[in-house]
């Protein structure tokens, strides 16, 4: 059974980059210049709610170290995700955020409850994509591929590795550099036994510059990487 309860979006989940700017509205015919600032104040807006729930994300993944705290804190961080997300429902980025959120709980939860958090996440991400799947810097596939190789294969779940390197290489592709994108890509590969190029990949995950008003999870994240380093150099005897 493939390691669905270990799934942890960053981005981080899912983690990407810092935040891209919101979608703009269609242009307005002249002399309506109230309704452009109003979308500009929208989007404002709309980047402070998603920072606090990145934080409060990483906070509870990374900050809380027991499991049922952690288990009914990030649940309580779903139902403010969901609030953010109808607020902002013409945009991608809240949905990417409550879907990084949702996995997360899926991951902290286990049991067969984690299929149904890791199938919402799911459809949250391909919503997303509808929208905008240029988001965040090609967060959306980083997500999707993570949720693909985690959960379990059909008759149990959605899991699909095919699936999961196709969107994993593509968010890559998107962002090569970024710490989110190589680190799921080189779970991806230990999971599937190509241990030499997952260290090389995660390598260049731990590498990835810092991101502003990311340093919880960017300190998490690069912990993860560097267990993961040695799981794949175990692996080879090295």
């Amino acid at each position: 059974m493939k390691r669905m309860f270990l799934v942890s979006l960053s981005v981080a989940l899912v983690l990407s980059t810092a935040l891209a700017m919101a979608q703009a509205e269609p242009p307005l015919q002249s002399g309506t210049s109230v309704p452009l600032v109003k979308a500009s104040d929208d989007a404002s807006a709309m980047n402070k709610d998603i920072q606090v729930l990145m934080k409060a994300w990483a906070h509870i993944k990374y900050e809380i170290r027991d499991k049922d705290e952690q288990e009914k804190q990030m649940g309580a961080l779903m139902s403010k995700a969901a609030t953010v997300a109808k607020m902002y429902h013409e945009h991608a980025e809240p949905y990417i955020w409550q879907a990084i959120i949702t996995s997360t709980q899926a991951g902290i939860s286990g049991g067969l409850g984690a299929l149904g958090l890791a199938e919402e996440a799911k459809k949250l991400l391909e919503h997303a994509e509808a929208i905008n799947p240029q988001a965040l810097d090609g967060a959306i596939y980083t997500s999707l591929g993570a949720l693909y190789y985690q959960v379990p294969g059909w008759p149990i779940g959605f899991g699909d590795d095919e699936k999961a390197r196709t969107y994993l290489e593509r968010a890559r592709t998107m962002d090569p550099n970024a710490i989110d994108s190589n680190y799921f890509y080189g779970e991806f590969l230990i999971d599937q036994g190509e241990y030499a190029k997952a260290i090389m990949i995660l390598e260049h995950a731990l590498a990835a510059p810092d991101r502003p008003n990311r340093q919880t999870a960017d300190a998490g994240r690069r912990a993860e990487i560097r267990q993961s380093i040695a799981t794949a150099k175990k692996k080879l005897g090295a």
